[in-house]
């Protein structure tokens, strides 16, 4: 028997697929599309575009099974993919700022995973530093535009970008960039800004170099950095306070009037915790050109408050009990006003009397304010009963589950407070219909 050339496991069929069609099966083994071996899930997506294929499938019993596939260009043969098929990359930088050398002990293994892995940057919007990329896998990105690459930029100064990722060669980023847009490769950058580090002119200098990558530099997200208290035998770091912000701020309305005067966009956008440091006003939806970055939360509490104006001059008139619903919306401190303000909006309108409970971090730290960190054992301990419901934003929970960061369930707070924990998209739609 010849060696086999791939080593694709299959892990699920799509029913009514056409590789349901061909009997292929979970555990059967994906050898080659056309000739090329399908190594994991990216070769698998870029060589089954075709409209004509030659397939290659080892059976559990050695048996290999070859396959004429006639369809229509680029429909999918019909494998079920989960990210945990792949076995994620790691990083080998040890950034002065990575978060998850702040978490403390105990917590689920996944948790303390780093990943730098172009794969999940395409499939599930990761972002990666590329100093973990050999030259084969940079040329498999261009060859198979995969794109867009979300790429973790910091600063484009080499000594510094090489001290700030603790790498020797981290400093190589503008060559990468130049590389992938020599090439055509679409681009969005993150900037996690370090006060003392690459704010300030350094940000400066960072953001003016993006922009000779634009429009493969399609969007660039400025956020600042977070700190826990769980920083022993670690870098030197302070939080942003409202002057620090407010400088940023400067900075990055600075480059977005260039931007905007030679190609009418903002282009880089400045994180939402960055508005509420400096006691300002949220942009609107307009400053965000289509929110670009809104999986990276940039903009993400502007959608919120635009979506639920919209559905509240779209509500129609609301069954109200004879008792009114006392409702208890659950959030971190950083968003507590601005919950209040969309509360008071919604009140005159919904059947329910709503309360906000801010949630201090004590688990990681009074620093950390975002409701996307905020553990079930502070809302136990925080929150207090006699509400008919809970809300908790969905970026409160892992992905698809009911569980919070320290594994502690929805259930189980529902079990401590005595009534419904409802978890609600970060929608303002959807964040109406659960008031009601």
């Amino acid at each position: 028997m010849r060696k086999t050339v791939g080593k694709f496991k299959i892990e699920g069929v799509a029913p009514g697929s056409i590789f349901e069609e061909l009997e292929i099966e979970k555990g059967d083994t994906l050898l080659t599309i056309n000739g090329m071996p399908v190594a994991d899930i990216m070769d698998y997506r870029y060589l089954q575009a075709d409209e004509q294929l030659m397939i290659e499938v080892e059976k559990p019993d050695g048996e290999i099974w070859e396959l004429d596939v006639e369809k229509d260009f680029e429909e999918d043969l019909g494998l079920v993919f989960d990210e945990n098929m792949l076995e994620t990359r790691t990083c080998k930088n040890n950034c002065v700022f990575c978060f998850i050398d702040q978490m403390p002990p105990g917590m689920r293994e996944t948790l303390y995973v780093k990943d730098d892995d172009e794969r999940l940057s395409f499939l599930l919007g990761n972002y990666v530093t590329l100093t973990n990329l050999t030259e084969a896998e940079i040329e498999r990105i261009v060859r198979y535009r995969i794109m867009p690459i979300n790429i973790s930029v910091h600063t484009t100064n080499p000594e510094l970008r090489c001290a700030m990722l603790h790498n020797r060669f981290a400093g190589s980023i503008m060559e990468s960039l130049r590389y992938f847009a020599d090439n055509g490769i679409g681009m969005n950058g993150q900037i996690v800004l370090c006060p003392g580090y690459n704010d300030g002119h350094e940000l400066k200098r960072t953001l003016k170099d993006l922009m000779a990558f634009y429009p493969q530099m399609a969007s660039v997200s400025v956020v600042p950095v977070g700190l826990s208290k769980y920083r022993e035998g670690l870098a030197k770091l302070h939080k942003f306070d409202a002057e620090g912000a407010r400088q940023t701020l400067d900075i990055i309305r600075d480059i977005q009037a260039q931007m905007r005067s030679r190609y009418g966009t903002n282009f880089v956008y400045a994180s939402d915790e960055f508005f509420l440091l400096a006691g300002e006003t949220l942009p609107d939806s307009v400053y965000y050109d289509g929110f670009p970055q809104i999986e990276n939360g940039v903009g993400m509490m502007t959608d919120f408050k635009e979506s639920l104006e919209a559905a509240l001059s779209e509500a129609r008139a609301i069954r109200r009990n004879d008792v009114p619903q006392k409702v208890g919306i659950i959030t971190g401190r950083l968003a507590a006003d601005f919950m209040r303000d969309c509360a008071c909006k919604v009140r005159p309108v919904c059947g329910a009397e709503p309360a906000v409970y801010p949630v201090v971090n004590d688990f990681f730290g009074e620093d950390i304010t975002v409701s996307g960190l905020v553990t079930g054992q502070d809302i136990i301990r925080q929150v207090p009963k006699g509400a008919d419901r809970y809300l908790i934003p969905e970026n409160m929970v892992r992905s698809h589950t009911h569980d919070l960061l320290d594994d502690l369930t929805t259930e189980e707070i529902e079990k401590a407070l005595q009534a419904e924990v409802r978890i609600v998209p970060v929608d303002g739609a959807a964040f109406l219909e659960a008031m009601n």
